[in-house]
């Protein structure tokens, strides 16, 4: 399982076959069964065959990474909020005004059920399998927040590709500075609630 033939066939189907098939016609519990035998196949084989543990990692350096985080963060916060209120003005804070209870209850159930297993695939798990076929980091990490774009295609919206393009490449760079699948899911909990937050939601599938 870890030739290199074996690996890019594995690639092939999870990061492109499985994504391109979701965005067709056909029922959701067979795109639901899908999804959830890939997780299972990805848990295995970062269990069984890259021997992984799942705690957490020691000499974390929490002060820089909240510092480039934030800072990150706030870039994008004001970004998305002018985009928001020149664009689509009357969804901006709407939820949050309107809605606080469905607000706080899909930003709990998209960091630990969306967040955590996005992060577990398409960071610790591609980064384990595939980082050694590249001899090239850029093209590497670009790959990555390709395919991770690629995963949102079945919205079939150009801005939500732009956007899950460019999480993809700051949370593969977080990844690739810390090798954790904590902080890189504590990142991508921050961005993704704060978009369905500033009313970006509906587009990115949330429950508005």
């Amino acid at each position: 399982m870890k030739s290199i033939t074996y690996r890019l066939a594995e690639f092939f189907i999870i990061f492109i076959l499985i994504p391109v098939s979701f965005a067709l016609s056909f029922p959701v519990w067979i795109k639901l069964s899908i999804g959830f035998v890939g997780f299972l196949y990805v848990i295995y084989v970062l269990l069984k065959v890259e021997h992984n543990r799942f705690k957490l990692r020691e000499c974390i350096n929490w002060k820089q990474f909240w510092q480039r985080t934030v800072l990150k963060f706030l870039v994008i916060g004001i970004i998305t909020t002018i985009y928001v209120y020149v664009v689509d003005y009357n969804n901006l804070f709407v939820v949050l005004k309107t809605k606080p209870l469905l607000w706080v209850i899909i930003l709990f159930v998209y960091s630990i059920f969306s967040v955590y297993p996005q992060e577990l695939i398409y960071r610790t798990f591609f980064f384990q399998r595939y980082e050694s076929l590249f001899r090239s980091n850029i093209l590497f990490l670009l790959v990555n927040a390709a395919v991770f774009s690629l995963a949102h295609i079945f919205f079939r919206n150009t801005l939500v590709l732009f956007l899950t393009f460019i999480g993809g490449i700051l949370f593969a760079l977080t990844f690739k500075n810390t090798k954790s699948t904590l902080l890189v899911s504590i990142e991508h909990t921050l961005y993704g609630c704060w978009l369905f937050t500033v009313g970006m939601g509906a587009m990115l599938g949330f429950p508005t």
